[in-house]
């Protein structure tokens, strides 16, 4: 049986790919840690091959790509001054192929079968989690709460959020109806279950602030263009305003105590303390990627310790730039903060000034979700994580020109030469109007 090239790598016309795809990497990265390293090789499996088929398309032109590899690249450099350099060096190998299947996934999907195999694959790592979950006691604050099929019940927050989010971006943003308005209701309630289960803070706070952003850029992207932009400088104003007001008001406490949390934010402020002094040792270009969290070594072996961390794995400083700083240094940090805010204020940019703003509104939320739990959590500077999956997809598509409306320059015709361009038109609206 011959498959046509264009059911693969064609966007749009690769759904049932396309979704397919994304459910085998969905599922993959959330428990390959369960299933081995063999799950691994079906992420690859599915990416990888596309290069065969069609490698123009699938490839394109990586001259232009130097920018979103550049944080990969020096991640691999680095270990040359690393603490650990075996471990350096397998890491940065896997982040930089887990880079390429995610630019090779941003050239073969459109945002359709983004949010659809998203909705899919999150809703199928939650069934999975609810299946063959369990609960885990928790020392530092004395609750219990829902883990899921994960070691961290923020990492169940995660696909929740992710679950929740695509399921409002499929049906809201781009209007699907008819048996995908069934699957993301579903999904939306499993999701909604997970989050209250997991009693991730987190989780819960950064996906209601960010479909709520979403929603304010939506009504914006009703308005023309110029107006979109006015008024999002006045609603952007109002919001700093805002936010600095709660702030100062104890509303960050009140809002913590909701979920049983204190100022402290269950001993997370001491962990970031201990990682700022520990990026001290090496400001400029860190101990090496993921050369910091190894076993032997007396720093992380105390902090597993004092955070009950009996597996000696796993852990981190629970924020982005704090551990790409330990890792990689002043140079690092630059190179992956720039990636997140390329991703927000470029799909930003685009939302504002488009006239169609689907794409950029969903690509907009997804790079939202990422830097507001950068502050809190590690998603993004790992291999065979969907953060970090989906980052590079984002910022992958602002290589893409985003489509220009034609402009239409008046006509300087004579009266013989319109009424024989206007004739025909007239006939034919008569026509359809029968």
């Amino acid at each position: 049986m011959k498959i046509a090239k264009a059911s693969l790598v064609t966007p749009g016309e690769n759904l049932l790919y396309g979704v397919f795809a994304l459910v085998v990497s969905y599922f993959v990265f959330a428990y390959s840690g369960r299933f081995g390293q063999v799950s691994i090789l079906l992420y690859y499996a599915v990416w990888l091959p596309l290069v065969l088929v069609d490698y123009r398309r699938v490839l394109g032109n990586y001259v232009k790509y130097g920018w979103i590899f550049a944080f990969a690249v020096f991640a691999c450099l680095s270990v040359f001054w690393s603490a650990a350099p075996g471990t350096t060096a397998r890491a940065g190998v896997q982040y930089l192929s887990h880079v390429i299947c995610a630019l090779i996934a941003m050239r073969v999907l459109d945002i359709k079968t983004l949010a659809l195999g998203s909705v899919a694959g999150a809703g199928v790592v939650l069934l999975y989690s609810l299946l063959f979950g369990v609960y885990h006691f928790d020392p530092l604050d004395g609750t219990v709460s829902f883990v899921g099929a994960f070691a961290s019940k923020n990492q169940l927050g995660f696909y929740a959020s992710l679950a929740v989010f695509s399921s409002f971006a499929a049906v809201v943003i781009l209007g699907q109806r008819g048996l995908w308005l069934a699957v993301c209701g579903v999904v939306g309630i499993l999701a909604a279950y997970c989050l209250h289960a997991s009693q991730s803070a987190t989780s819960v706070l950064t996906t209601a602030a960010v479909i709520g952003l979403t929603i304010g850029m939506r009504i914006f992207s009703l308005l023309p263009p110029r107006s979109r932009k006015l008024l999002f400088a006045a609603a952007a104003v109002f919001g700093v305003v805002t936010v600095i007001g709660a702030v100062y008001g104890g509303a960050i406490d009140s809002i913590l105590g909701v979920f049983g949390k204190d100022s402290t934010l269950t001993g997370r402020t001491y962990l970031w303390q201990q990682g700022i002094e520990a990026a001290m040792a090496s400001p400029v270009v860190g101990v090496g990627y993921q050369a910091y969290w190894v076993q032997g070594f007396s720093e992380p072996e105390r902090l597993w310790e004092e955070f009950f961390i009996g597996s000696r794995s796993g852990f981190h400083f629970h924020n982005t730039f704090i551990e790409t700083m330990v890792e990689t240094g002043g140079i690092g940090l630059f190179l992956l903060t720039g990636l997140l805010l390329a991703g927000l204020f470029g799909h930003l940019k685009r939302v504002l000034s488009e006239s169609e703003g689907s794409e950029p509104l969903v690509l907009f939320g997804i790079s939202a979700l990422l830097f507001v739990r950068a502050f809190a959590e590690i998603d993004v500077i790992f291999p065979y994580q969907i953060g970090s999956f989906l980052l590079y997809v984002g910022v992958g598509k602002l290589t893409i020109p985003a489509p220009r409306l034609v402009s239409f320059q008046p006509l300087n015709v004579t009266g013989g030469t319109l009424r024989t361009i206007i004739n025909p038109m007239v006939a034919g609206s008569a026509y359809l109007n029968r």
